[in-house]
């Protein structure tokens, strides 16, 4: 009988080591007994610290995963489970799919190799995937009504600009004061709607200093009922960025927030660092994460999916085009804007990534 070499006897760790499946092994106990670095990440926790810990304490308390694994020890038979919700000891919750295979070992299973593949990552890539199609066929759609729209505007208002010539009636060049007036008020609106177009500024900033200047200035708006709390992570590096750009961008959902909480509420303006993060259809190494929660009564749901779209406002004296332009200026940046919302917790998430485009071939 050929033995195998100590070299070919490692293969079988090293492809496991290198799988994005999370494969954990459980002896008849249920206690863990290896975790691969997949399941190490997906548990946010060494495998020094997890190896040993029994499958119901890995979890927030008894979950029927525990159960039908016990029933397979018992049975023999192996079994998957589609989109389980899974919350883990830590708080963290996750939902993947699971499938637990029984080891057989004198005809009795031994032990059992679970293998857990996250569908919650999956559906935030589609749903990003989704909202940045969204954004880039709205952008597309009023691009061309500005395009249809601006030429017979200016129009109205070369007209309106040479009767004013000759009208000797100052009653009447009231009329057309209105109607200059009115156009150009217009022509603005569309510029807004139209987003920013100049290509960013870049140079090297730290993300800080942006954001304490929203901070100060939406500080000094704030009814004093408001706290703004600040939850930074200093040591996020500097990277390139225009600042302009992220604090218009920033200062456009700080006051959503504001405006949400009305006289009284709480604001947190935090700083973390992620990895492996994909925006679109880029994976990034290290991205920048800012969170702006508040606490007020939150957003409909049917409200939350159209959000980011021009001109969708849920203020009678809003104009909905605060987000858009928001979302716009960090899709420059190669980044993204997420929200979440329920009563009590509102979430706007700015990802932006840490490295720049020749770091990331």
């Amino acid at each position: 009988m050929t033995q195998l070499s100590a070299q070919e006897m490692d293969i079988p760790r090293r492809i496991l080591d290198n799988l994005n499946l999370a494969v954990l092994l459980f002896d008849r106990q249920l206690n863990l007994t290896y975790l691969n670095p997949a399941a190490e990440v997906l548990l946010a926790a060494s495998a020094r610290q997890v190896r040993g810990v029994n499958l119901k304490d890995l979890l927030s308390g008894e979950h029927e995963l525990v159960r039908s694994c016990l029933q397979t020890l018992r049975s023999g038979h192996p079994f998957t489970e589609r989109e389980v919700s899974l919350m883990l000891a830590n708080g963290r919750h996750l939902t993947a799919d699971c499938t637990v295979t029984p080891l057989q070992e004198a005809h009795q299973p031994s032990e059992l190799l679970m293998e857990l593949q996250r569908v919650d990552r999956q559906r935030r890539i589609l749903r990003e995937e989704n909202l940045l199609a969204q954004h880039q066929a709205s952008r597309a759609l009023v691009r061309g009504l500005a395009h249809e729209i601006k030429n017979p505007l200016g129009g109205l208002r070369g007209a309106a600009q040479l009767l004013e010539r000759e009208l000797h009636n100052e009653a009447l060049k009231e009329y057309t004061g209105i109607i200059i007036g009115e156009a150009d008020r217009l022509q603005n609106l569309l510029n807004r709607m139209l987003g920013p177009n100049a290509l960013p500024h870049q140079r090297n900033i730290n993300i800080h200093q942006v954001i304490e200047r929203v901070r100060t200035l939406t500080a000094a708006e704030a009814p004093p009922g408001v706290r703004i709390v600040r939850d930074y992570d200093p040591s996020i590096p500097e990277f390139s960025a225009d600042p302009d750009q992220l604090i218009q961008a920033l200062l456009n959902i700080v006051r959503n927030a504001l405006q949400a909480v009305g006289q009284e509420g709480q604001i947190i303006l935090r700083t973390r660092t992620v990895r492996q993060v994909t925006l679109g259809h880029q994976l990034h190494k290290l991205s920048i994460r800012i969170d702006v929660i508040d606490n007020g009564p939150g957003i409909a749901p049917d409200m939350l999916e159209n959000i980011f779209f021009p001109m969708v406002t849920t203020r009678a004296d809003g104009t909905g085009l605060g987000l858009p332009i928001a979302q716009a200026l960090v899709n420059q940046h190669h980044g993204l804007i997420e929200c979440s919302s329920q009563p009590g917790k509102t979430a706007f998430t700015i990802f932006l990534p840490l490295e720049t485009h020749h770091e990331q071939q």
